[in-house]
């Protein structure tokens, strides 16, 4: 009789916490050299497609979008393809950087998507009419939490948008990445000056996020 299959996203979880022990922050990028990477599931997330094309919320058509954390780029380039945004994809790993650069010349990706090698938490006087944060906020430590909205304070124009795909929404743990995340973590870290658009668990999503994760919307006051 053959034992229980071993789920190899768990596995890859495992080496993504040695690898970031070991390394720190580096640590994303030699996962992405290793293609440790559980979170890229090879496509962009069916969850912000539907929010984009059937929520009705007035998003900006015009402007500058931030992906921080971005990855392969994916939802970069569907967000500047579908919204028209001039839109920036970043991300601490050059590989990653490297990987969204050959995606969007293999999709033929519009003009307007753009990636580079970035510290979203470094000084900075940009600022965003929209900023998507998908698997980002439980890359970082629980303890940046506050740096994080604080930056999306900062970076958010009054009358932009904050799109906050929440996943994976799971039982508590203590490790990470990804850090245990409930959507109040959001409300607790970015204060005042927002009102909450959207609250809904996506109807439209991949199989392995059904259950496990809640698509939330700010807009900056």
């Amino acid at each position: 009789m053959s034992g229980p299959v071993a789920d190899p996203r768990s596995a890859a979880q495992r080496q993504l916490r040695e690898l970031i022990g070991e390394h720190k922050e580096r640590g994303w990028d030699e996962a992405w050299k290793a293609e440790v990477t559980p979170w890229d599931v090879g496509t962009g997330q069916p969850a912000l497609k539907e929010l984009i094309e059937s929520s009705g919320l007035d998003l900006p058509r015009s402007g500058r979008a931030l992906v921080p954390g971005c990855g392969r780029g994916y939802d970069a380039a569907y967000i500047a393809s579908s919204l028209g945004l001039e839109t920036l994809g970043t991300d601490i790993s050059p590989t990653a950087i490297q990987s969204a650069e050959e995606y969007r010349v293999s999709i033929g990706a519009p003009e307007n998507v753009k990636f580079e090698v970035a510290d979203f938490f470094a000084p900075s006087d940009a600022t965003c009419d929209l900023i998507y944060d998908y698997t980002f906020f439980v890359a970082i430590p629980p303890s940046m939490r506050t740096a994080w909205g604080s930056q999306m304070s900062k970076m958010v124009k009054p009358g932009g948008f904050l799109i906050t795909l929440i996943f994976p929404i799971q039982p508590h743990t203590d490790t990470g990445p990804p850090f245990y995340v409930r959507p109040e973590h959001h409300v607790e870290v970015l204060g005042s000056g927002w009102e909450k658009v959207w609250d809904k668990v996506p109807e439209k999503t991949l199989e392995s996020h059904i259950g496990k994760e809640r698509m939330v919307v700010w807009k900056k006051l």
